[in-house]
């Protein structure tokens, strides 16, 4: 096999004498070893100010707002959120479940928004709604109710500001403080503005409602989740058992009926679009164009058909301007910019394979690509219509790094991008409104995440979170001892390359042998081997005398459609043949025990880590799987029906891509774990699972966690998470191999 190791190192931790010992608790106590970089980094509208969200130094879980003034090159707190509001926050169930989805977990100011002008900026706090006045300095409550106030926004034009409460949209007016109803009859399982779980789980959509530019309309979805087959769920805590009765669309089953309407503000009426005949649909995006111009993507439910409408308020003129269609599945993506000064618009595509950008006119002919090539982009970033320029990032370079590109618009010359972006490694952006700079969220393996204020040619102009590894970090202490990853590519028996990652053990001697972990997920949309700030847990137990190694397999992201659905009705097929590869690859290196090579992931990892345990037992000798998917069948329509097609029409697919045909070949000890209040993988993925092994007669280790959810959050849970997989490998590989 082709072996071609870059060896990524950092100066900045060679050259110490002493150093403290990493431990489990050290990992998951405050302060992060990697800093505590803020969230939530945004420009404000008039660009004069970046805002962002900090945790406290005593409590980083605690949020408060903070601003960087670019004018006096001054960073300061805004609001203390104990200023407006101390003790318990006692969430509703729906803000709970919401949080689960947006991955956010914390107490104070979790989000916030500017308003349009840049004066103020508007947020919810223990379930009301606090409008902040930049030139006063004061924070103002817009509402005080027993009900739980969500999806918090400032109208475009500044003059309202609207939030969903039980299940319906209202908004209150700034100038007179009065408060107005703008639907009825959210209740039950009607609603009203708001996202479905499999648009909020799946589509990376958490609002279901739309301000017009010009604030006289209000285009909205209205959900009716009654065809949801409804289920009891068990969460089980340490000292009870609720019962939830949860909506849940899984896998062949009915989807809710959604209908998409504007409303108009002065006349309080809603006109519904007519979405066609067929009501088993999703509509993932939604976009006002101009005023009077909305837009929106119609999905089949099967995923291989995407429909780019425009609808004329004025006219009643519904028009698709793009089609999209695919013979597995059209990938949903959030790069839709309208240009505001002319009639044209930038849509991204994969429809050659790979991710890229397009200009077209409203009547839906394309002008000219934008991008072109055998690498795909990652977003588009921001449009410069002034000066002509189109920012975006992506992995023109390599797939396992994003940078920052830009190009003209208008086509002229080769207009090949240019990177602005300089140092190795990812970087996160987020754009001024009017393209001028960009703040920059970086990290590289020996580099922890730091913040960037910059021109928009790269220019920086100032830290706004250098996060240095220098005396007072948390880091410093264990810097001498921290271990460079190395990355390179194996080439599979099937042609294609496959990108790793792998950490070797402290004191690394490469006439001993070593156990090896594997660290995978495997899923889509998911990528690990990148040059990027790692998990600290690899970078414990390489500490520990492992070798851990990952290996990004078909499937996974960033590496075009040809890469990608080779899953397409198999999933747990192509995946693991390739994780087969990495440990061949593995097997044939000189300071590898071939013999003791275990294997953990999480969710989709904790599916693969089955899989991988079952199917290719004598490549792997110890497995552990943390809240897997065992059923496709039990998950959720819009992910599952994406990659596997609708089980009623391809209930084969579904049996050979679940771990139960298999389980009866596990030969290695395997440890089970799983939250018991998942939404999101139901702990009956566990329980079947765990009842065939037993069935079959299979010694197994399980450990179930009270009241925890996917995510399996706090100090205590992860302590114990973590300390459980270490010592099981320990007992397992690293004993029998010392």
């Amino acid at each position: 096999m082709k072996r071609g190791l870059l060896i990524l190192l950092s100066c900045a931790f060679a050259s110490f004498s002493s150093a403290e010992e990493l431990t489990i608790e050290r990992l998951f106590s405050d302060p992060a070893l990697g800093g505590t970089a803020p969230r939530e980094l945004k420009y404000s509208p008039d660009g004069r100010r970046v805002t962002f969200l900090q945790g406290r130094e005593e409590d980083y879980n605690r949020y408060d707002l903070w601003e960087y003034n670019i004018a006096d090159g001054e960073t300061r707190m805004l609001v203390n959120a104990d200023s407006l509001h101390k003790g318990e926050e006692v969430l509703s169930d729906e803000e709970k479940a919401r949080r689960e989805r947006q991955r956010i977990y914390g107490s104070g100011i979790m989000e916030y928004t500017w308003s349009g002008d840049g004066e103020a900026l508007l947020f919810p706090l223990a379930g009301d709604i606090y409008h902040y006045d930049l030139g006063n300095k004061k924070a103002r409550r817009l509402t005080e109710t027993e009900a739980f106030e969500t999806d918090v926004r400032v109208s475009p034009g500044g003059r309202y500001v609207s939030f969903i409460r039980d299940q319906d949209i209202f908004l209150v007016d700034l100038e007179t403080g009065k408060e107005r109803r703008l639907t009825t009859d959210g209740e039950g399982p009607i609603k009203n503005g708001m996202a479905e779980f499999v648009a909020q789980e799946e589509m990376d959509r958490m609002t279901g409602y739309w301000w017009s530019p010009d604030d006289r309309h209000i285009a909205y979805l209205r959900v009716d989740e009654s065809p949801v087959d409804e289920v009891t769920r068990s969460e089980i805590y340490a000292d009870r058992i609720d019962l939830i009765q949860q909506r849940y669309p899984a896998a062949g089953r009915p989807n809710v009926k959604i209908r998409l309407g504007v409303l108009d503000l002065d006349s309080g009426e809603t006109r519904w679009i007519d979405l066609g005949d067929n009501e088993d649909i999703y509509i993932p995006r939604v976009k006002w164009a101009r005023d009077n111009l909305l837009s929106y993507q119609r999905q089949s439910r099967d995923q291989q058909r995407l429909d780019l409408h425009l609808f004329n308020l004025d006219s009643g003129d519904d028009r698709v301007v793009v089609e999209e269609r695919s013979d597995s599945w059209i990938n949903l993506n959030k790069d839709l910019r309208f240009l505001e000064d002319s009639d044209h618009f930038i849509w991204a595509s994969e429809r050659d394979g790979f991710k890229h950008l397009y200009l077209y006119d409203l009547d839906g002919g394309i002008v000219r690509r934008l991008t072109d090539g055998h690498w795909a982009v990652d977003a588009l970033e921001a449009v410069d219509e002034e000066n002509g320029k189109l920012y975006f990032t992506g992995r023109r370079d390599t797939p396992m790094e994003r940078h920052l590109y830009t190009v003209d618009l208008d086509g002229q010359g080769d207009n090949l991008p240019q990177k602005i972006s300089r140092r190795a490694g990812m970087h996160g952006i987020e754009f001024a409104e009017d393209a001028s700079g960009y703040i920059d969220q970086f990290s590289n393996t020996t580099t922890p995440p730091q913040v960037s204020l910059h021109r928009a040619d790269g220019e920086q102009v100032t830290w706004l979170e250098e996060n240095a590894v220098v005396e007072g970090h948390p880091l410093y202490p264990y810097r001498k001892d921290w271990i460079a990853p190395e990355f390179g590519t194996v080439k599979a028996p099937q042609g294609h390359q496959l990108y790793y990652r792998m950490y070797k053990p402290a004191d690394f001697d490469e006439n001993k042998r070593y156990p090896v972990l594997v660290y995978l997920y495997g899923g889509p949309h998911a990528q690990l081997v990148t040059n990027s700030w790692d998990r600290a847990f690899n970078q414990y137990m390489a500490q520990q005398g492992y070798i851990v190694f990952t290996l990004d397999n078909r499937g996974s992201a960033h590496r075009g459609t040809e890469f990608e659905n080779p899953i397409f009705h198999r999933m747990g097929s192509v995946e693991v043949e390739d994780q087969v590869t990495g440990v061949r690859f593995l097997r044939s290196l000189p300071y590898v025990d071939g013999e003791r090579i275990g294997v953990y992931g999480h969710s989709y990892g904790g599916y693969m880590a089955l899989m991988t345990m079952f199917k290719a037992g004598d490549y792997f000798q110890a497995g552990v799987s943390g809240a897997p998917v065992t059923d496709w069948s039990l998950y959720d329509t819009h992910y599952t029906e994406r990659y596997m097609g609708n089980p009623n029409e391809v209930p084969d697919a579904y049996e050979a891509s679940s771990v139960f045909p298999y389980s009866e070949d596990l030969k290695g000890p395997l440890l089970i774990y799983h939250g018991m209040a998942d939404d999101n993988v139901l702990f009956t993925n566990t329980t079947r699972l765990i009842k065939q092994l037993q069935d079959q007669g299979k010694q197994f280790e399980l450990m179930t966690y009270p009241g925890k959810k996917h995510s399996l959050r706090g100090k205590e849970t992860r302590i114990h998470q973590y300390t459980m997989i270490r010592d099981f490998f320990n007992r397992h590989l690293k004993a029998a191999s010392d």
